[in-house]
């Protein structure tokens, strides 16, 4: 799969859980992943930060890669979130998601010791002979505990062979024109930063890795059409009118507001895995204000 089928709207699908037993609820998991697919975003990123994938077994885990590319049949492209403290489980997990079909893992390195950036490219080094599909970084420092720099990840993509891709979020967009100016826009970089989606275009992002599709997909979508067709006018309104939607689910934690937002819209994916806990009641009542203000326009 070529570079170019990796661009547009990649939607986060959470993980929900069985509100008796507690194991992942495989069923309302492809239930909310067609939901996806059929709003039309341009592929899925399962097992994220959205999808709490830190909070799931091994055998959770598995359960949730499996399921996810399996429902979308090969549509659109998935590329699976890949993170654990040890690079030996990070191997069998990308392992394991390009044996089911993925079309490319995303691998955000975690730390508990703090890493060099050595220990950083041998784990990346060491996944992508590993497997043959290629690497998304993903540099998210405020879950990770690591900010690599713009340098540093432009080495990797010339060194190791996999990595292709590149997701930034730490909303910082300079970042952005950084990797660009590195690599003469040979690196195609993906904005991981709901806030930064308008201005992550226009500094030639290729895509926008989000959770609001779940909740607005219309909007999403739409903002990488205007921006395609090259119509920023029409862009800037579309990106204002869900902008305060994107500002309260991440402030308010993907996996708590992305799941009470789906069931504000019908769709009943239970609540997140504790410790993290359910949105509020006058939460609820605020996302619900927000989205109907969004979609009305």
């Amino acid at each position: 799969m070529s570079h170019a089928e990796f661009k547009g709207i990649i939607a986060y699908p959470i993980t929900p859980f069985h509100p008796v037993e507690g194991g992942i609820d495989v069923e309302m998991l492809t239930t909310s992943i067609e939901r996806l697919v059929t709003d039309g975003v341009h592929a899925i990123a399962p097992l994220g930060s959205t999808g709490e994938s830190a909070y799931l077994s091994d055998e959770e885990w598995d359960r949730a890669a499996e399921a996810s590319i399996t429902q979308v049949a090969k549509r659109i492209p998935v590329v699976v979130g890949i993170s654990d403290l040890t690079t030996r489980n990070a191997i069998r997990r990308a392992r394991f998601a390009e044996k089911q079909g993925a079309d490319a893992v995303m691998v955000l390195p975690i730390s508990y010791w703090k890493l060099t950036e050595q220990e950083i490219f041998d784990h990346y080094a060491a996944i992508g002979k590993a497997v043959g599909i290629p690497i998304m970084v993903y540099n998210n420092p405020a879950t990770s505990g690591i900010d690599m720099s713009a340098q540093f990840i432009a080495r990797m993509v010339k060194e190791i062979d996999s990595v292709t891709m590149v997701k930034e979020s730490t909303g910082d967009i300079q970042r952005m024109h950084k990797l660009h100016q590195l690599s003469d826009g040979a690196i195609p970089f993906y904005n991981g930063s709901n806030p930064l989606a308008l201005e992550a275009f226009v500094a030639g992002a290729v895509g926008w890795c989000t959770a609001a599709p779940n909740l607005i997909p219309s909007l999403a979508i739409g903002l990488y059409q205007a921006v395609a067709d090259g119509d920023l006018v029409r862009a800037r309104s579309i990106f204002y009118r869900q902008l305060p939607v994107l500002e309260f689910i991440l402030k308010g934690g993907l996996p708590t507001t992305i799941k009470a937002g789906l069931q504000l819209t019908g769709l009943d994916v239970g609540v997140p895995r504790a410790p993290l806990a359910p949105l509020s009641v006058d939460g609820r009542e605020t996302l619900k204000n927000l989205i109907r203000e969004a979609l009305e326009g």
